[in-house]
């Protein structure tokens, strides 16, 4: 069986990859990062996801509490109750900075040393907030780097980066999630880490505009 390393953040995006990564015949590792953010609620969830399929699960810990974004200094404030042309319309101070860069470099190194033959990453062009490091290009463009700096890819086997819900709306990433049956009541996408998602901020809008066009009532609790 194929491996496949799946960054997983414990959220509804990456939780449906690893979902897609199972489906697509893959034994999954799942990577998660502990870098200084906010809060920890959604490593608890990507625990809590790991163990619900029980895969293989290494959580890295890194410092970008120095980098500039509301996810990792909290004297910052996390935007709220936005609509979607505010969110679209530049890139929000919850962007941390390189982020996917350095984490995709260090799923590079996992998918070396465990001799894995794809990448997941649940990056979304999409219904997204103007991450740059979530782009179709960026993707292409870190994918071919990887694989003229890495043993794997000089050597003949070279690095997939797939992106299985890259131009999926958010009610399409839930409905894939469905009918995977993927865990999506254990999944944290609140920027905030209170005992209950805010409902306020950019990732609790989507998540909850992309349940309610999907169909479905989501199963976390909101304040």
């Amino acid at each position: 069986m194929p491996k496949a390393v799946v960054l997983l953040s414990g959220g509804l995006d990456s939780t449906t990859c690893l979902a897609q990564s199972i489906a697509d015949g893959n034994e999954p590792i799942a990577l998660s990062f502990r870098y200084g953010q906010r809060h920890t609620k959604e490593l608890k969830s990507a625990a809590n996801v790991a163990a619900h399929y029980g895969v293989k699960h290494i959580i890295i810990d890194m410092d970008l509490s120095m980098f500039h974004s509301a996810l990792t200094d909290m004297s910052l404030d996390v935007p709220e109750n936005r609509d979607e042309d505010s969110m679209g319309s530049d890139i929000p101070i919850t962007y941390v900075p390189a982020r996917n860069i350095i984490m995709l470099s260090v799923a590079a190194g996992v998918y070396e040393s465990f001799g894995a033959d794809k990448i997941y990453i649940g990056v979304n062009s999409v219904d997204y907030s103007g991450y740059p490091d979530c782009r179709p290009e960026f993707i292409k463009a870190f994918e071919d780097a990887i694989n003229k700096g890495t043993k794997a890819g000089v050597e003949g086997h070279p690095i997939k980066i797939v992106t299985p819900i890259q131009y999926a709306s958010k009610s399409d990433i839930v409905k894939l999630g469905k009918k995977l049956g993927a865990p999506l009541h254990l999944t944290w996408s609140c920027y905030e880490g209170g005992e209950k998602a805010c409902g306020k901020c950019d990732s609790c809008q989507l998540r909850l505009k992309g349940f309610a066009d999907a169909g479905y009532k989501d199963e976390i609790e909101y304040e």
